[in-house]
């Protein structure tokens, strides 16, 4: 399946738009909140497995709800160097379906569900992860990458 397309603002100052990475991999993932503990562990995992990832001839890329300024702390904070797009209006998470219905403490309420989407080289989506759970999840990822070879 091809990869919808969209632009979003980044923590670069940039604005990202996907069509304009055809010719990379891209890992494309999205997660529920800055500096909170899971997405921080996720990042940094995504963050030390760079150049794993960029000889496989792919970026990462990060996506969340949070503000940009949220995403230059964030990426501060963590030392992360690779762009985070901010989707406020949760246009792109629900064009990927990371965006749903959630329960926590018997409560439900819509919000981000961890997702990473890998997108090859021709922006075909090859591979999709739902419900992500952190541990060992960049590591799965980058194992998927290297069979794109």
């Amino acid at each position: 399946m091809k990869a919808p397309n969209f632009k979003l603002p980044s923590s670069s100052g940039n604005t990202f738009q996907l069509s304009d990475y055809i010719g990379k991999n891209l890992i494309l993932y999205f997660y529920p909140k800055d500096n909170t503990k899971g997405c921080s562990i996720e990042a940094n995992d995504f963050n030390s497995s760079l150049k794993t990832i960029n000889e496989n001839n792919a970026i990462v890329v990060g996506v969340s709800k949070d503000t940009i300024e949220s995403h230059k702390k964030f990426k501060e904070k963590n030392k992360l160097k690779f762009e985070l797009l901010s989707d406020e209006k949760t246009i792109v998470l629900k064009k990927y379906k990371a965006w749903g219905l959630k329960k926590f403490l018997g409560k439900e309420y819509y919000g981000i569900i961890r997702t990473t989407v890998l997108i090859n080289e021709k922006g075909k989506i090859v591979k999709t992860w739902n419900n992500v759970r952190v541990k060992n999840h960049v590591q799965n990822v980058i194992n998927e990458l290297s069979n794109l070879k």
